[in-house]
């Protein structure tokens, strides 16, 4: 226990450290819930070591996922210098984070879900550097962002077409040192698409966020922007029951492309922000994606990975078979 504590307390001064470049005296706001107890301890500690202000809010699952708990804290998050957001769900796209966001906090959306019950302090993939992900992602960024569309084929099938037509596409690289900015543990370079405009095929076989690892590939079917079909074995029918759960038609709409830059990530459905971080995969985000420079609004967001795409930005391949080549 000593070890792992030792191991998770490294991991957490190389988040205030590297990630977030915390300044001596800066507030760093610690945002989890009642799964993370002990990660929140873990943080405080490391954010005293170096010498920084932790402020801990510990809050109950009802309503994290939905945003519900999360907008009444609007009004007091942005007095913090650094928002981490830590619950066991992402909330990074919620209004409240915008909000914050303006009035000049910056933000590291951190989940901390894990399907084994680890503490994501320990794994491998947070001491990716942020500098060389950001290196490897900026020119795909440009592209992306100077273009109309962008199609997805894969070996197994995919063949899938969005449009990014008037969207900017950004870059997560775990990197949480300016103000009025969202951050993210994911790495990626990602892009709001148009939420109407999606149309082909997918055939997902690395892993469903939140649900873990795809163990047969599943075929997903969209049409103007939605996903209207599912089709595949146990990890299909999974899916179907998990979308109907959000009891929302706009937890299927196809909001985020994101293609993996962490080569220290393992896609092993442990962790879901760990999965959709490694390098060689894209994924679709679902839901609400106003926090990313989109326009849609959801009960939720989750993603769901793919391995070894063949990416072209307008016709042009930029990523051959995972591999980036421009």
């Amino acid at each position: 226990m000593i070890k792992e504590r030792e191991k998770a307390l490294a991991g957490a001064r190389c988040i205030i450290q590297n990630w977030i470049e915390a300044k001596e005296s800066e507030v760093l706001h610690f945002i989890t819930d009642e799964y993370h107890v002990e990660e929140a301890d873990i943080f405080e500690s490391a954010a005293f070591e170096c010498g920084a202000v932790p402020k801990i809010s510990i809050l109950s699952m009802d309503g994290v996922q939905s945003g519900e708990v999360i907008e009444k804290m609007k009004n007091t998050m942005y007095y913090s210098d650094v928002i981490v957001g830590a619950t066991h769900y992402s909330f990074v796209t919620t209004e409240a984070v915008d909000f914050a966001l303006k009035k000049g906090s910056r933000f590291l959306s951190f989940p901390m879900h894990t399907n084994d019950g680890s503490s994501i302090f320990e794994r491998e993939f947070i001491r990716m550097s942020p500098k060389t992900a950001k290196k490897t992602g900026k020119p795909v960024a440009q592209r992306i962002t100077d273009a109309d569309k962008v199609l997805v084929k894969t070996k197994n099938g995919t063949n899938v077409v969005f449009s990014v037509k008037n969207r900017k596409a950004g870059i997560f690289a775990g990197s949480c040192t300016r103000k009025r900015k969202v951050a993210s543990s994911s790495f990626e370079v990602y892009v709001p698409i148009v939420e109407t405009v999606t149309e082909g095929r997918v055939i997902a076989d690395g892993s469903l966020g939140y649900l873990g690892k795809i163990n047969k590939p599943i075929e997903l079917i969209f049409e103007a922007g939605y996903l209207v079909e599912i089709n595949g074995g146990e990890d299909a029918v999974r899916l179907k029951k998990y979308m109907e759960s959000f009891s929302d038609r706009e937890i299927y709409c196809a909001a985020e492309l994101g293609i993996g830059l962490n080569t220290k990530s393992k896609c092993e459905g442990i962790c879901y922000i760990e999965d959709e971080s490694t390098y060689g995969t894209f994924h679709i985000g679902f839901g609400r994606n106003i926090a990313l420079g989109g326009k849609h609004e959801a009960k939720g967001h989750f993603d769901i990975v793919t391995y070894n795409p063949d990416i072209y930005v307008d016709n042009d391949l930029i990523i051959e078979n995972g591999e980036f080549i421009i």
